[in-house]
C-alpha cells in the first residue's frame, strides 16, 4: 500500500476524477432522457444500473479504445446509431400503459444508454487511459468514484427536464450533436475533411438539426394517429 503515499498516485486519482467530471455530461443526458418517461421507482433503476454500466463500458473501452478508433466505418456506424437514438428518445411520448408496458420501457430505457454511451465514450477514454498511465488500480478507481456524479447528474437533468420541457429538445440536440461529430471523426473521411475543413465543423450542426427536424416530424405523425381529423 506504499503507493497510496506517493503524490503520483493521487495527482492522477485527481486527474481521471477531474476528467470524468467533464465527460459525464452528456451520459448523465442519455441516461436522463431515456429516464425520464419511466415511473419514479423505474426511474432511480434506470439511472443506477445505467450509471453503473457506464462507467463499467468505459473501464472495458479503455483496453482497446485506440485500436477500435483506428477502424474504418466504426464511428460512421456509430454516429448513425447515435442519432437514431436521439430522434427516438425526442419522439417518443412515454405513454406506457400497465405493467408490462413499465416493464418494457425500463429494460428499453437500459438498453438505450448502454448503446448510447458505448458509441459515446470511445473517444472520452482516450484521456481518462492518458491520465491513468497504465495504472489498472488508478483507471478503476476514479472511474468507480465518478458514478455518484453521475448519478446525480442525471437526476438533477430528470428533474430539470420534469419542469422544462425545452431540456428534452437541449438534450436531443446534444445528442445529434455528438453523432454528427462522432461520424465526421471516423479514419475513413480524414482525406474528405482534410480537403474540406468547413465539413467538420458542420458535421455536428447537421446532427443536431436532423435529430430535432426528425424527431419533432415523428412526434406530429404520432399526434395525428391518435386525433385523426
Amino acid at each position: 500500500m506504499e503507493f497510496l503515499q506517493t503524490p503520483d498516485f493521487w495527482i492522477g486519482l485527481m486527474k481521471i476524477i477531474w476528467i470524468n467530471i467533464i465527460l459525464s455530461g452528456d451520459n448523465a443526458v442519455v441516461i436522463a432522457l431515456a429516464a425520464r418517461s419511466l415511473p419514479p421507482v423505474q426511474q432511480r433503476q434506470a439511472v443506477l444500473f445505467g450509471s453503473g454500466a457506464a462507467v463499467l463500458l468505459r473501464i472495458a473501452l479503455t483496453v482497446v479504445a485506440v485500436k477500435l478508433l483506428t477502424m474504418p466505418y466504426l464511428q460512421i456506424v456509430g454516429g448513425v446509431l447515435l442519432l437514431y437514438i436521439g430522434v427516438q428518445l425526442l419522439s417518443d411520448q412515454g405513454d406506457g400503459e400497465g405493467e408490462e408496458k413499465v416493464h418494457g420501457s425500463l429494460l428499453a430505457a437500459i438498453r438505450t444508454i448502454l448503446i448510447a454511451d458505448l458509441v459515446m465514450s470511445l473517444d472520452n477514454v482516450i484521456g481518462v487511459a492518458a491520465a491513468a498511465h497504465g495504472s489498472m488500480l488508478l483507471l478503476v478507481l476514479g472511474l468507480a468514484i465518478s458514478i455518484p456524479m453521475v448519478v446525480f447528474g442525471s437526476t438533477m437533468m430528470i428533474r430539470l427536464m420534469e419542469r422544462f420541457p425545452v431540456v428534452v429538445t437541449l438534450g436531443a440536440a446534444l445528442i445529434g450533436w455528438v453523432g454528427g461529430e462522432t461520424m465526421a471523426n471516423d479514419t475513413i473521411l480524414a482525406p474528405l475533411l482534410h480537403d474540406h475543413a468547413w465539413l467538420h465543423q458542420a458535421s455536428p450542426v447537421l446532427g443536431a438539426a436532423l435529430v430535432l427536424a426528425l424527431g419533432r416530424w415523428l412526434q406530429g405523425r404520432a399526434r395525428q394517429q391518435e386525433d385523426p381529423v
